[in-house]
């Protein structure tokens, strides 16, 4: 049978939900009838609205998509000027204020604290400069991945950004890909770096080179079924296909089209294409899609250009991969990277980054999977004054590893299905880590994901220090608490973390951390990576150097945030929520 959302989707799904957006809009949160809740709201999320959590009702995330993580010249200011307008809520965060842009790791763009209200209002001025919401979350193509500065890279093999251009025009509101069973995520990497992390998407275009007619073209190969959510992680399978740039838009709807056909529309935590791949095989996959969803004859694949990947890959590499820093373009100008701790840059910082970036750049920004932001198109000249700007000190081009490291998802401050609070939490780690702590010699990154759950958004198995929600108890109280992986990384030889350690109290942990480190220098060999000492070291030895402490470290949610309204409000008592509210955020009074 269905499921509920399948028959919800079956009503109405796709562009057709933005006219009852808008009717909703223009009537108020009341009128979404109480008892449709969970369907409109499913269905919202083609509109890039998630609605918050208990406590937060008539509260949205919004979820801007930019394709390839490209914010074009003068997109940036409208995300700032929105934010400062439309994304301020009831309560301030403790460490970021109240109104702030968070970069993901899919390079996309949430606002939190939407009103339903203010969405017509909102779209209106992302439309006017070519940026959209749609299809930005729900069961469709998400935002399009790939390395950051494609176009830009003085060593790419192949500019992938005309691809996924290319795949984002064409399948963005198309209607005979509007309805997939679940999400479907795809990854166009043509750099040296391999930091589109093809190896994590449901589609992923590889750079490739091969032969064709005597002569040598570069192009990609084809890989389906990466993904790492609900403790069923996958790399993604070779497909034995080489396309060219010019046939990758018609081999990608291909296989969305087998996806939507052929997936699991009956039970969607088995909806992924990582299943389906697990199901079919890569060769009848590949067999189906020649047969049934194209019209040329499929190369197989070419030789893969993916021996010197270095992105997140936990490996001595020679320099940073992350393209945070100072780097050269191909045009002679620069790009430089700034760290965004764990993503988050409050609206005013985003209004001067858009300025920045005009005065200094073309006014293009761009984000990375690591949830950092680049300002490209620098003349040579121009670095010293840009270096010399405020904004350059909070968000740095050379920041210290554990700063740099830092990776963290949204967290019980506004995401329903996390156990713990996750980015405040992770900025104070980051913080007494980079006090407290001296990494061995050698080791110039270090990177540390914390996600709320096990759907992966933080993305932890791929880290050095792989942090997952959980719950404990410690003295006789419910705390929040914090499986610990090790030795995940991407990079040439892609691996994904071992679990070695559960349920660690969250005040422990920045002591696990030091005492990991502290353990793994005086157990290292030579100027090994601290991957290669994981690789070596069985589970059970990986266990008992972890060694969870108390230390001067002290955590202010220690308690179950889930269960709070907001986890940093004075009163954070279910009760005490103002929710819902009003289009001015006054609160409705309560049918009790």
């Amino acid at each position: 049978m269905p499921t509920d959302v399948e028959e919800w989707k079956s009503e109405v799904y796709g562009n057709e939900i933005r006219e009852h957006l808008e009717r909703f809009a223009e009537e108020g949160w009341e009128a979404i009838p109480e008892d449709e809740h969970d369907a409109w709201f499913e269905r919202f999320k083609w509109w890039g609205l998630y609605h918050q959590r208990n406590g937060q009702e008539s509260y949205f995330m919004m979820r801007i998509g930019t394709p390839n993580g490209v914010l074009k010249p003068g997109q940036a200011k409208v995300v700032a000027d929105i934010t400062q307008e439309f994304a301020h809520g009831p309560e301030e965060n403790p460490i970021f204020g109240n109104g702030y842009v968070d970069w993901t790791t899919r390079q996309s763009i949430q606002l939190h604290w939407i009103k339903v209200e203010d969405v017509p209002e909102i779209f209106d001025r992302l439309d006017e400069v070519g940026l959209s919401t749609q299809q930005a979350c729900g069961d469709s193509w998400r935002n399009i991945v790939g390395c950051p500065v494609a176009g830009k890279d003085k060593h790419e093999h192949v500019d992938a950004l005309p691809v996924a251009e290319g795949l984002h025009e064409t399948y963005k509101g198309h209607e005979d890909h509007t309805n997939l069973p679940r999400k479907w995520k795809v990854a166009v990497t043509g750099c040296r770096e391999g930091c589109g992390q093809g190896d994590i998407n449901d589609l992923a275009y590889e750079p490739a080179s091969k032969e064709v007619d005597g002569e040598e073209v570069r192009g990609f190969n084809v890989r389906v079924g990466g993904g790492l959510a609900r403790n069923e992680p996958r790399l993604s399978r070779d497909l034995d296909v080489f396309v060219t740039p010019e046939q990758a838009v018609e081999v990608g709807g291909g296989l969305s089209a087998l996806f939507r056909d052929y997936g699991d529309r009956e039970d969607r935590y088995n909806a992924r294409m990582k299943f389906l791949v697990d199901e079919m095989g890569a060769e009848e996959i590949r067999e189906t899609l020649q047969e049934e969803y194209v019209d040329f004859e499929l190369e197989t694949a070419g030789e893969n250009l993916r021996e010197d990947y270095s992105y997140n890959s936990g490996r001595e590499t020679g320099g940073h991969s992350d393209h945070v820093g100072v780097h050269e373009q191909n045009d002679g100008n620069y790009y430089v990277g700034l760290n965004v701790l764990v993503g988050r840059m409050s609206d005013d910082d985003t209004a001067e980054l858009a300025r920045v970036a005009d005065e200094y750049g073309s006014g293009e920004v761009r984000v990375t999977q690591r949830q950092n932001v680049i300002i490209t198109d620098v003349p040579e000249e121009d670095l010293g004054d840009l270096r010399e700007e405020p904004l350059l000190e909070d968000y740095s081009p050379d920041p210290h590893p554990f700063m740099r490291g830092s990776v963290a998802c949204t967290g019980t401050e506004f995401c329903s299905l996390s156990i713990v609070e996750t980015k405040n939490r992770q900025v104070r780690y980051a913080r007494w880590l980079k006090e407290h702590v001296d990494l061995p010699d050698g080791i110039d990154d270090f990177h540390v994901h914390l996600s709320g759950c096990t759907a992966s958004c933080a993305q932890p198995q791929i880290a050095d220090v792989s942090l997952r929600g959980m719950k404990t108890r410690k003295d006789g109280e419910a705390v929040e608490a914090l499986d610990i992986g090790l030795g995940g990384g991407l990079g040439a030889e892609p691996r994904f973390a071992d679990w070695v350690t559960q349920r660690v109290p969250v005040d422990e942990v920045p002591g696990a951390i030091k005492n990991l480190l502290a353990n793994f220098e005086e157990r290292r060999e030579g100027d090994e990576t601290f991957r290669d000492f994981v690789e070596r070291t069985d589970e059970d030895t990986l266990a008992d150097l972890v060694e969870p402490e108390e230390t001067s470290y002290e955590d202010p949610m220690m308690h179950n945030t889930k269960m709070t309204w907001y986890p940093y409000a004075e009163d954070d008592d279910m009760a005490a929520s103002p929710a819902p509210t009003d289009r001015d955020g006054q609160s409705l009074p309560s049918d009790d």
